[in-house]
């Protein structure tokens, strides 16, 4: 995305715009306030229908390249997570193995603790040794309530330090209506874990771009261990080739929930359902919520990085005119078919002059789609601008006193 530079060229939003109307475009930069505004053409209107009815007690949609919520509901609400808990588990035991900590291939010994766990499991010996990557599939593909324990202890030396560890970086996340007392997910009469739909989607969302190389364990479809082989409980996975992650859960307390995500056509979306009745249904309603999000929106790409947006005149410089652009690559979520319809602005302020360096904020850029703001990000210069000799200076300031005295 780019917008009229100075020599009246057009951006890349597919729009045309004639000779007068890009020279008024260029002239408004230097008008009170400043709006540097490209019309990128007209669109029917999207037809959005309402979101599907999901039987679950609480849900949400996003977009997993630019974080926009699509579809919610309840999605603050503290429930129980039951094994999505392993989501969090699992991130943590893959930041220790980035941080050098722990390796893939570190035997971790299984104490009577791990193998005592109920509920689902790896099948892990009693003082045996495991290796790390082991229990790792075991705890992401099988959901391995022993195995979930025996990283823990490893880690933190108990399952409990190691709760402290995972409410630690549901901190640092924000994940704000998280709180975990086991690294299992399992409930217990006196307490269980609690997180919320939306913590849910930013925990997979940082899983999947932070942990780029260990999430393609998230489909893998089955994992054998001591002999015994077991298939991903994510049965989207079998079902739906978009479907490359992540984890179900289930207990009484929770019912059935499932945290998915699936890419097509350049877009990726995470859906999490929390409390839905059955196995079948959680997969039934992810489902739905991924039909309405691919169906109706898209993740468009507004400007790679590096992106110059404009070329503008500078004064007292060693240069006339400064390249200005953003520095990292953006997207935002619209409509499906809805790009020709976005309207961009550039505010900078009245005069620009020489010292620039380069980064240095000029302005903002702001994207719109009819009244709604949806992107919006610094303008800096893309180059350094020393400033010029005192010859120069003076001819500047000429310059600008006289297109002063005659402006209006």
């Amino acid at each position: 995305m780019k917008f009229f530079d100075k020599n009246r060229n057009v951006s890349n939003f597919r729009s045309t715009q004639n000779n007068n109307q890009a020279t008024s475009s260029y002239l408004a930069l230097f008008s009170l306030p400043i709006l540097f505004v490209a019309q990128l053409g007209s669109a029917a209107p999207a037809i959005i229908p309402r979101a599907p009815e999901i039987n679950a007690t609480s849900f949400v949609l996003l977009d997993a390249k630019t974080g926009r919520v699509i579809v919610e509901e309840n999605a603050d609400e503290a429930l129980p997570p039951a094994s999505l808990t392993k989501i969090m588990t699992s991130y943590i035991a893959i930041e220790e193995i980035m941080n050098g900590r722990l390796q893939l291939d570190d035997p971790i010994h299984i104490s009577e603790k791990a193998w005592r766990m109920e509920g689902s499991k790896t099948f892990v010996g009693v003082d045996t040794q495991v290796q790390a990557e082991d229990l790792l599939r075991g705890i992401i593909i099988q959901s391995g309530n022993d195995a979930s324990v025996a990283i823990a202890e490893h880690i933190a030396g108990s399952e409990e330090a190691f709760a402290d560890m995972m409410n630690q970086y549901a901190d640092a996340l924000g994940l704000e209506q998280s709180f975990f007392m086991n690294a299992s997910g399992l409930d217990t009469e006196l307490y269980y874990n609690t997180m919320s739909a939306r913590d849910l989607s930013i925990l997979a969302r940082e899983t999947i771009t932070r942990h780029a190389d260990f999430y393609p364990m998230y489909a893998e479809r089955e994992f054998t261990y001591n002999g015994i082989t077991q298939p991903n409980r994510n049965t989207l996975l079998f079902r739906d080739r978009n479907v490359d992650g992540m984890k179900t859960g289930w207990t009484d307390a929770a019912g059935y929930c499932l945290v998915a995500s699936a890419e097509r056509d350049g877009m990726r979306l995470i859906s999490v359902v929390m409390g839905t009745a059955s196995e079948q249904a959680r997969a039934v309603e992810t489902q739905k919520l991924f039909t309405y999000g691919f169906r109706y929106f898209q993740t468009y790409k507004l400007y790679d990085s590096e992106e110059v947006l404009t070329n503008l005149p500078v004064s007292y410089g060693e240069k006339n005119a400064v390249d200005l652009g953003i520095q990292e690559e953006a997207y935002i979520t619209i409509p499906r078919g809805q790009g020709e319809s976005l309207d961009a602005s550039i505010e900078i302020s009245e005069t620009i002059e020489a010292p620039l360096s380069y980064g240095e904020v000029m302005g903002v850029v702001n994207v719109r789609l009819n009244d709604d703001l949806l992107f919006a990000a610094d303008v800096v210069a893309m180059e350094d601008v020393p400033r010029g000799n005192l010859l120069k200076r003076f001819i500047d300031w000429i310059t600008l006193l006289f297109s002063g005295l005659f402006s209006e």
